[in-house]
């Protein structure tokens, strides 16, 4: 699947969507760092899109950077007011489930 995607984008095709799904495709794969740049390429092309956010939390987080955990935050924050604002109550739910354990997990 992700090297369909990534022809794709090599096409010159490059859209949210496409991106959304090479980041989901990375995520599958372990591959944290390539996933959190095709899901940040995703929310930057649609800031309103609320599950790209949830997983670009996701990939940072599991990125293992200096300040995933902040990263981490920032993106699961925007996504939960993306979310809020489109009524998407699942996304909600799970956004805050995901903040609540992170700072729990903070101290």
């Amino acid at each position: 699947m992700r090297e369909g995607l990534e022809k794709l984008l090599a096409k010159g095709q490059d859209s949210a969507v496409l991106r959304f799904g090479l980041g989901q495709a990375c995520l599958k794969e372990e591959d944290y760092a390539a996933a959190a740049l095709h899901l940040a390429q995703a929310v930057a092309q649609n800031p309103q899109y609320s599950a790209a956010w949830k997983l670009l939390g996701k990939a940072q987080l599991e990125s293992g950077v200096p300040d995933a955990r902040m990263q981490a935050q920032a993106s699961w924050q925007q996504g939960l007011q993306v979310a809020e604002q489109h009524g998407d109550t699942q996304t909600v739910k799970e956004l805050t489930v995901f903040l609540k354990r992170l700072q729990k997990a903070a101290g």
